[in-house]
């Protein structure tokens, strides 16, 4: 009998209930839908990051994560390649060689990654093959191509087909001098990546260090990311003699970032529902003042304080419940209708690139965050309520009956 005297006692006053509706649906609505924009930034910086070279999981020699020299590489670096690819969830693996170096042009020169990978291979593990902007991927090339940022190129002045001199230590210990052409120049989210890393083959720089095929870095793509945990233990259990790191291990800053997001969120929308609580509270206040005869009645025939006190916090919980919803509807359609085609934010991809975040934007927004704002309206609700119920509990019954 409350819930249904409670909402009609909504409706009484159509115009006021309408205009707080439509605010607490405006204010979730716009919320929900800074809040996707926001996740979906982080969300797919993540994402380029995991595309652009960490990839699910790496694999390294214990020496290697504490020292990167040449000599700490994986041992039988190819076979444990072949044993992983036969593991239930692992899409693709790839070996790479990682050395640091110099590269060198007529007018510059820059410290780099040098990373020697087999071109078939790491196309399906990261992205840079997709991401070649001008030239191809290790073709047109006759002899040692080489593949490198458009970051790069500007620093060194470079072009298609121009040469790179690369200068490292060999497994002897002496230092190695080759010349490369550029074969092709990618461009990614990250202006610090293209900067700092050029991709060879590893059949070109395999004689050139003086050792058989070596590996530093196994890279392994996985089917979905929900398999991640199992994929890692069983990693770990055969080969408990090296590194082996999820991305969110390898880039502990972004993994820390994502995991702060969600909070700083929750937050977010808790400032939007606590200034919609004035409103709430000045809404049921102003209800409540203007039935003080009928309260007054009420309670003079008998009606309890206690059941007068949840007809109107059942009131203030439909309302916001109602302008919750409706604002949920509105902010999870805009997030939806947006990320169809994603807002282009090319005009800002400069300031953008130095964070490794991309320049094309779709919005997102797990479920399960839906049900955490859920509960928040309804304790806003509640706490709303409160003064106007105290309010109409603690009139006089027969003070209340007199006021027209």
């Amino acid at each position: 009998m409350l819930f249904l005297l409670a909402w009609k006692n909504i409706w009484r006053n159509k115009k006021r209930s309408l205009i707080i509706l439509t605010a607490i649906a405006l204010g979730l609505g716009c919320g929900l839908f800074a809040s996707g924009a926001m996740y979906g930034m982080w969300d797919s910086t993540i994402n380029a990051a995991i595309n652009r070279d960490l990839s699910h999981i790496q694999i390294h020699s214990k020496k290697f994560k504490k020292e990167n020299l040449i000599e700490n590489y994986i041992p039988q670096g190819t076979e444990l390649k072949h044993q992983i690819e036969k593991i239930n969830g692992v899409k693709a693996v790839a070996q790479r060689i990682i050395i640091n170096g110099m590269a060198a042009s007529p007018t510059s020169s820059l410290g780099v990654y040098i990373k020697g990978i087999i071109p078939d291979e790491e196309k399906q593990v990261t992205s840079v093959a997709s991401s070649i902007k001008e030239g191809k991927y290790f073709e047109g090339v006759g002899r040692n191509p080489i593949v490198i940022g458009l970051e790069l190129a500007k620093k060194l002045d470079l072009k298609l087909h121009s040469k790179i001199v690369l200068s490292f230590q060999g497994l002897d210990g002496n230092i190695v001098y080759a010349a490369f052409r550029v074969a092709g120049l990618f461009e990614t989210e990250s202006s610090l990546f293209d900067k700092s890393n050029v991709f060879i083959r590893q059949q070109d720089l395999i004689p050139l260090i003086g050792a058989e095929p070596i590996t530093h870095e196994i890279a392994v793509r996985l089917t979905t990311v929900q398999v991640m945990d199992q994929v890692l233990n069983k990693l770990r259990t055969m080969y408990k003699n090296l590194e082996v790191e999820t991305w969110q291990q390898l880039a502990p800053e972004l993994s820390v970032s994502y995991e702060t997001l969600n909070f700083e969120l929750n937050i977010f929308l808790g400032i939007i529902l606590f200034a919609l609580l004035f409103g709430i509270t000045n809404t049921m206040l102003m209800s409540v003042m203007e039935r003080i005869r009928e309260f007054g009645v009420l309670m003079a025939v008998g009606m309890k304080r206690t059941r007068i006190f949840m007809l109107i916090l059942i009131e203030t919980i439909f309302l916001s419940i109602t302008g919750g919803i409706i604002g949920m509807v509105l902010g999870a359609s805009s997030i939806w209708i947006i990320a169809q085609k994603g807002i282009n934010l090319s005009l800002f991809s400069q300031g953008l690139s130095s964070y490794g975040i991309s320049s094309h934007l779709f919005p997102v927004l797990p479920l399960e965050f839906y049900p955490i704002l859920f509960l928040m309206i309804v304790i806003t609700a509640m706490v709303s309520a409160f003064y106007p119920a105290v309010k109409a509990v603690r009139l006089n019954p027969a003070s209340a009956i007199r006021i027209y």
